[in-house]
């Protein structure tokens, strides 16, 4: 009883992640620079297909989302780890903290359901080339990303409304580079075991969604590759779907190192803490670099509407 009477005097956290860094203000300049790149980046693919009608159909659509997801999940962990690094502000109140919890989490299951819906455009476009943009309308692509912005709102809602019931006591340090769900749940001074396990439920549930439709869409993909004869067929169809490829592998391979280095013996908290921070920033900054260079109509769209087509005609 003695605890909860504590948790009136409780109304923020202290981020205590980074009190061990020798030089904070270096590793927030590389954080800034990071942070930077992925909303320049993310920005400019949205600036150019917005300007472009020619790039106004479903896949644009849903790479344009792909880049809002991208820039909410970094921009959910940056904030406070720039405020911590670079201002010197260790404190966040509860409020802003839960919204981070919910921004941080929706963004991954979202990063996932990005990933999922393209994937299934890719099967449309390979599987059924002629009845593409019958399949796949603008009004599809709507309903698609609608359900799944639903679905990455629900799980991460369920989960910090729950938290948010729970009496909070002293000591009030969050040993964590920001507000993730299982560290700030850990300082209620109640048995939060039910709470954390019902958290991962639901984001294995959610999550399993978007990587069945990949799984799924890739082998019928492959089938239908094989199915194509030797020639200018095949290559065409493993090039319409190889940077979406390359952001899959980008995305299950970074979560699959983090989630097998984690669970290796003798690591470090710290450790485990940086490559999870590291994730969040690997997915973001690597999408607008894969469709800015390997997509033709975005880098032949970027030159029309720039000076270098100007300079160099």
């Amino acid at each position: 009883m003695a605890s909860k009477n504590n948790t009136v005097g409780i109304t923020e956290f202290i981020i205590t992640g980074f009190n061990d860094l020798e030089h904070p203000k270096a590793v927030g300049i590389v954080i800034l620079i990071i942070y930077s790149l992925i909303l320049l980046g993310s920005t400019t693919n949205i600036c150019i297909i917005a300007s472009d009608k020619r790039l106004h159909t479903p896949l644009y659509y849903l790479i344009c989302n792909l880049a809002i997801v991208d820039m909410m999940y970094s921009s959910s962990a940056s904030v406070t780890m720039l405020t911590v690094l670079l201002v010197g502000v260790k404190t966040v109140s509860y409020k802003p903290c839960a919204a981070q919890m919910f921004l941080y989490h929706m963004g991954d299951f979202m990063e996932a359901f990005a990933i999922g819906l393209m994937a299934f455009d890719r099967l449309v476009a390979i599987s059924n080339p002629v009845h593409y943009s019958t399949i796949i309308t603008d009004r599809m692509c709507v309903i698609l990303v609608a359900i799944a912005w639903f679905l990455g709102l629900l799980g991460p809602f369920t989960s910090v409304i729950l938290a948010a019931q729970l009496p909070f006591c002293g000591p009030n340090k969050l040993i964590y580079w920001f507000c993730d769900y299982p560290p700030v749940v850990q300082l209620a001074c109640t048995d939060t075991t039910f709470l954390i396990d019902l958290a991962l439920a639901i984001a294995m549930i959610i999550v399993y969604i978007p990587w069945l439709i990949i799984v799924w869409s890739y082998v019928r993909i492959i089938i239908c590759i094989f199915r194509i004869p030797p020639g200018e067929g095949r290559s065409k169809a493993f090039s319409t779907c190889s940077s979406h490829l390359i952001l899959v592998l980008t995305y299950f391979l970074s979560i699959g190192f983090v989630y097998i280095v984690v669970r290796i013996e003798n690591i470090s908290s710290d450790t485990c803490t940086l490559l999870t921070v590291c994730n969040c920033f690997i997915t973001p900054m690597a999408n607008p670099i894969i469709y800015s260079l390997r997509n033709k109509e975005i880098r032949d769209s970027f030159v029309r509407h720039t000076a270098i087509n100007k300079v160099f005609p």
